[in-house]
């Protein structure tokens, strides 16, 4: 009888250890899917944003919030920007969501052969 208690005892810590493995599993899985799926996308829209404010130059067409205006100046934290009737507003970078090379830079000819 005390074999048999020794026995079952030993199959539930196996058991027991054997639950726990493939939690841990699960977990991982669910970690790398997190990863890859969901933060390692955000964190690429991140920086190719950050590097498109930091771009930023004067004569640039931005969308801000919805307002659209040409770069006047280019501050630490924020941008002032010309709208179409002349007016000037200043926004933060963070709020940039769009540039466009000025159109002098569009209008200019390529030399090519």
């Amino acid at each position: 009888m005390a074999s048999l208690l020794t026995f079952l005892a030993q199959d539930a810590t196996a058991a027991s250890q054997s639950n726990i493995t493939s939690t841990l599993m699960m977990v991982a899985i669910a970690l790398v899917f997190f990863y890859f799926i969901l933060w390692r996308p955000e964190q690429k829209r991140r920086k190719a944003s950050e590097q498109m404010r930091s771009s930023l130059k004067k004569g640039d067409r931005v969308t801000a919030v919805g307002i659209i205006g040409k770069v006047d100046k280019i501050q630490e934290h924020t941008v002032i920007l010309k709208m179409v009737d002349g007016a000037k507003i200043e926004v933060l970078k963070a709020a940039i969501t769009d540039v466009q090379a000025s159109s002098e830079e569009i209008d200019k000819p390529t030399s090519g052969p």
